[in-house]
């Protein structure tokens, strides 16, 4: 655990459950801070000076949060009606609110896929379905988005093969490539490529730090410094402006430093779950050999609805969350080993548990973060 309190229970629905370590909240306590709107807030600007080297960028900004980079990317590399290609069941569709559609009044064309990873080809393809008629009445192509690691295809990573083949077969057709990298650096850790070497491939690309990195507040999107000079005009027009957000700008600078490398841990346990659910009757796992700290299983073996498995689950001391028609576990830093074990024994209680004995227990089970 992060604090010293108990948990009401072992927090698996997502990583933004991730509370701050004590180490953590004393580099927050002691933050130097100023106006980051006006751009003088020390911390903020040495964590978009970090940020922007560790990608490999000219530039950096800070950022309330990753749903709005991928708002402000869009706006910037896009006009109204244009077409956007990205995965069918990547965040940018599926969990923020059709905000690309609101803000910058783009069609995005969706690319089927099992993994959350496209080919090249399959990329065409999409474009060839926007070009199904001429100028003026296909919408003009412009961007592609790429989500790395993939949320709702269970953390699949990108190779960084398959984003150079994409990424190469993009700016051939003029097209921009975006990176949606909540998870870039889960993606880094389990596979030794550098971030720098990711967003080489890309024309822009934000990092989370409110996943599994665990701090409370912030996201840092990267790019050329006219890209970034247009994206803060975006910022400030969506709301994005803070003033002494060094406060939450010194939690992202301490994950950075002591939160990066652990991610391995994450990932352990992560398949240390799928391996024990694996073991279980009445439970499939979906992820049997999770890429990094996502796991999803179907329970529906045992005789019970999601709703109901998960309120048992959480009467038991355990949270998961219900996405995409399944059950998802995510791990972080404020799940152990030992609470791994724990959740494979809850699971196991409840397929053993006669039908009769499976009531819902718990009204908010199932909620979680993306």
């Amino acid at each position: 655990m992060s604090v010293n309190q108990k948990r009401p229970f072992i927090p698996l629905s997502s990583d933004t459950e991730s509370k701050p370590t004590p180490a953590m909240r004393q580099a927050i306590a002691n933050a130097e801070v100023g106006d980051e709107q006006r751009g003088e807030d020390p911390t903020v600007n040495r964590l978009q000076e970090r940020v922007a080297e560790l990608l490999g960028k000219e530039a950096a900004l800070w950022f309330p949060g990753g749903t709005m980079c991928n708002f402000v990317a869009t706006k910037v590399h896009t006009n109204p009606a244009d077409g956007v290609i990205a995965d069918w069941m990547a965040h940018i569709i599926r969990a923020e609110s059709a905000g690309v559609a609101l803000s910058s009044g783009v069609l995005i064309e969706p690319i089927m896929t099992q993994s959350g990873i496209f080919t090249a080809e399959e990329m065409r393809q999409a474009l060839h379905r926007l070009k199904t008629v001429s100028s003026p009445y296909g919408p003009p192509p412009k961007l592609v988005c790429v989500e790395q690691t993939h949320n709702f295809a269970g953390g699949t990573v990108w190779s960084l093969d398959q984003l150079k083949s994409v990424s190469s077969a993009a700016c051939a057709e003029g097209l921009a490539i975006h990176m949606d990298g909540a998870r870039l650096l889960n993606a880094c850790v389990a596979t030794g490529v550098s971030p720098a070497a990711y967003a080489a491939q890309v024309d822009s690309v934000w990092i989370d730090f409110t996943k599994g990195l665990g701090a409370p507040i912030g996201a840092v999107m990267a790019g050329s410094r006219d890209f970034i000079a247009e994206a803060k005009r975006y910022k400030h027009v969506f709301a994005g402006a803070m003033r002494q957000a060094g406060i939450a700008a010194a939690g992202c600078l301490h994950a950075l430093d002591h939160h990066v490398d652990r991610l391995a841990e994450d990932h352990a346990n992560a398949r240390r779950l799928a391996d024990g659910l694996k073991g279980l009757a009445g439970i499939h796992v979906m992820t049997p050999e999770p890429e990094t700290n996502m796991v999803y299983f179907d329970p529906s073996g045992i005789g019970i609805s999601h709703e109901v498995f998960l309120s048992q689950l959480q009467s038991r001391g355990v949270r998961m969350g219900l996405v995409r028609g399944a059950i998802r576990a995510v791990t972080h830093l404020d799940v152990s080993q030992a609470d791994i074990d724990a959740a494979i024994l809850a699971v196991g209680a409840i397929a053993q548990s006669p039908p009769e004995s499976h009531a819902p227990m718990v009204s908010n089970a199932g909620r979680q973060g993306y």
